[in-house]
């Protein structure tokens, strides 16, 4: 089995704690919580990336940087791989702003790919830009059956999507599972170009479309 790509959601922020939507760049620093997950989470790798990368968001690089204090791996930083964006609810933490992202998000992963949050991103837009590296690093570093893993530091929502569009992931599994702080999605490359999901947080296949909703986090 060739290496994986392994996602790695950000640790805690100030927004998340205040259950802010928080998304445009640079965006809130990592708590000391944040802070001592991301440390935790390189402490506990048992063998050091190929490569190691990020989003261009503050949580994103604080977070690297630790992973790259761990394991020794130097720590890239990518355009492109930011949060779903939000437009007009940036910065909003009401129940309101969380239902109306909620929905237009639920409604991705059922297949309409088109709507948006008024100034925000539709869900092919997010495809459209995060999809193609996620290709490029594939062809670049996970082509030889003996390669070791990547590590790529990036958003809940976002990673959600993505993996569910990329390994057909069951619909309502990837709607209702949220992602903890520094949790992770693991794909693994399949012939043909294709990917096959091997861990969603604390879940491994199969994933059953009846798990029930994990989180309350808007973003994970």
């Amino acid at each position: 089995m060739t290496g994986k790509l392994i996602l790695v959601r950000h640790g805690e922020t100030e927004g998340n704690v205040a259950k802010l939507l928080d998304t445009q760049l640079p965006g809130l620093p990592l708590t000391e919580r944040g802070v001592a997950q991301a440390k935790t989470f390189g402490a506990t790798l048992t063998t050091p990336p190929q490569r190691l990368f990020c989003s261009e968001a503050l949580r994103a690089r604080q977070t690297g940087g630790y992973i790259e204090a761990a394991t020794g791996t130097p720590l890239e930083v990518l355009e492109g791989l930011q949060e779903v964006q939000v437009g007009e609810l940036e910065g909003l933490n009401t129940q309101a702003a969380h239902e109306q992202f909620q929905d237009v998000y639920h409604a991705w992963h059922f297949g309409d790919l088109s709507l948006r949050v008024p100034g925000g991103e539709s869900g092919m837009e997010v495809l459209d830009r995060y999809v193609p590296i996620l290709e490029r690093l594939r062809d670049d570093y996970l082509t030889d059956p003996e390669a070791p893993d990547i590590i790529l530091v990036s958003h809940g929502a976002a990673m959600r999507l993505i993996s569910r569009e990329l390994a057909s992931v069951p619909r309502r599994f990837a709607a209702n599972n949220h992602l903890d702080n520094t949790e992770t999605i693991e794909l693994v490359p399949t012939t043909g170009g294709g990917w096959e999901c091997t861990r969603w947080g604390t879940y491994t296949p199969p994933f059953g479309e009846d798990a029930a909703p994990t989180g309350d986090d808007p973003m994970g």
